[in-house]
């Protein structure tokens, strides 16, 4: 295990080289851990097979991850502000290691699920930390526009390359990615051990010692019941259980709300959602995953299955989308002097709506090249979505709260990408287009909300000058 020094002993923000380790550790961990997240959608087919997992179940080998991600984020966030950035981070990236490796030699649907929903504790972990060191690293200005768009690339890079290193190890063993990305976490963890600075817990947050354990468990309830509910949806919507189970999420989600409100020490300030800036941030999140990386997890099995392509074929078509991403993500940064954080976040929405309607007609049966203008067009709104969400997540809090900010950021993408996920797999029985005209109705949906935030948005105000605790 790499040894933890104490973060207290940190001193000011790197720089120069300092924060070019701290920019290149987190970006691969964080490539890392969004590629353990995107090799299911290529592993999908092979492993119902070797699980005997029968179609309305299959939603649960995707899920696993974005459900523990969706819960601890922002509990790890809380931790990663009180204990320090630097160790939870580096807790979070030797724990996938050691989880990823351990999934590679499941024997069934449920063993898969559970390593996989330890999975995104630790990556919770890793997001968590990785945006708080970021922030500790470069404080304001161009500095951190760059370096948040670099993490921004990270993510749509890790995203693409998961679904093609899958298809391509899959050709031997299904089982062998989890192995090499379970190795390279460990390797990552390593060198961040030894290069990352330490950085100082936040001084008003050192005696918090208890992680919000009730918020975390209605949370996790919430999103457990509607999971459930939209997996049992396929087999049909009107059933006296899944209606139960949605006013089920639907009350677990207001507890959890009072819980919030009522703790001195919550996972996250509902206050801060009067801010336009915070609530963009937390509903671009949500609408990211419910429109564009539901619909995008499960297109790769949609491919092999109705379209017939191989494991690899599909895996380069989805690389044409979520490659796209990653190229507009770098470039994402030059838009930044011209459009604000929110007004990227509705470009990006609009873009990916237009690319799946694009993709209508052509997901079953369509010659591949009527693919490609719906994959480039959704890919570039989902780089500016990926570049946009982590710069408005920390300069929408107070600096002291960056961790918290990600936390709640990246917690709303996975709540929407686990629905997302759910609700694409339950449309299958209607055909492809339907899960399509869905997901793309969502996406406007989204460039509406961030659009009217957007106005009531004010560049440049302290978020610490409008709201307290």
């Amino acid at each position: 295990m790499p040894q933890l020094a104490p973060a207290a002993h940190a001193s000011a923000p790197p720089h120069g080289a300092g924060g070019r380790a701290t920019l290149a550790v987190t970006a691969t961990a964080t490539a890392v851990a969004l590629m353990n997240y995107t090799a299911p959608m290529l592993t999908l087919p092979d492993m119902a097979v070797a699980f005997g997992t029968p179609a309305s179940a299959q939603a649960w080998l995707l899920n696993g991850t974005p459900l523990g991600l969706a819960v601890l984020l922002l509990v790890a966030g809380s931790l990663a502000d009180a204990h320090g950035r630097r160790r939870v981070f580096l807790l979070g990236t030797l724990a996938l290691g050691l989880t990823t490796a351990l999934g590679a030699l499941a024997g069934s649907t449920l063993t898969f699920t559970l390593a996989r929903v330890a999975q995104g504790a630790a990556s919770a972990a890793v997001l968590a930390g990785s945006l708080g060191l970021l922030a500790h690293a470069y404080p304001a200005g161009r500095d951190r526009i760059r370096a948040t768009g670099i993490w921004g690339a990270s993510v749509s890079g890790g995203i693409a390359l998961g679904p093609l290193l899958a298809g391509a190890l899959s050709l031997a063993d299904w089982r062998l990615a989890y192995g090499v990305l379970g190795a390279a976490a460990l390797a990552t963890a390593a060198i961040g051990a030894r290069t990352l600075p330490y950085d100082r817990p936040e001084p008003h947050r050192q005696g918090r010692r208890r992680p919000d354990i009730a918020g975390a468990t209605t949370l996790g309830l919430a999103l457990a019941a509607l999971l459930t509910a939209l997996t049992l949806g396929r087999d049909g919507w009107l059933r006296p259980q899944v209606g139960l189970l949605l006013l089920a999420s639907a009350a677990l989600t207001a507890a959890f709300a009072a819980v919030e409100h009522r703790s001195r020490t919550p996972m996250v300030d509902l206050a801060l959602l009067r801010r336009p800036a915070f609530l963009a941030s937390v509903l671009g999140a949500l609408f990211t995953g419910l429109a564009v990386i539901g619909l995008f997890s499960v297109v790769p099995a949609l491919l092999q299955g109705g379209a017939g392509m191989s494991p690899l074929g599909a895996a380069w078509l989805f690389v044409l989308w979520s490659g796209t991403a990653f190229v507009v993500a770098l470039q994402a940064r030059r838009l930044a002097a011209r459009l604000s954080a929110p007004y990227q976040l509705t470009l990006g929405f609009a873009l990916s709506a237009a690319g799946i309607l694009a993709l209508l007609g052509s997901i079953e049966g369509g010659p591949w090249p009527r693919l490609l203008p719906g994959l480039l067009l959704a890919g570039a709104g989902s780089g500016l979505l990926n570049a946009a969400l982590p710069r408005l997540a920390v300069d929408s809090v107070p600096p002291e709260r960056a961790a918290m900010g990600s936390g709640a950021n990246n917690t709303a993408r996975y709540i929407g990408s686990s629905a997302g996920v759910a609700l694409t797999l339950a449309l299958g029985p209607a055909g492809p287009d339907t899960a399509l005209l869905v997901s793309a109705g969502l996406a406007a949906t989204g460039a509406a909300l961030t659009l009217v935030l957007a106005r009531g948005h004010r560049p440049g105000t302290s978020v610490a000058q409008t709201t307290s605790r």
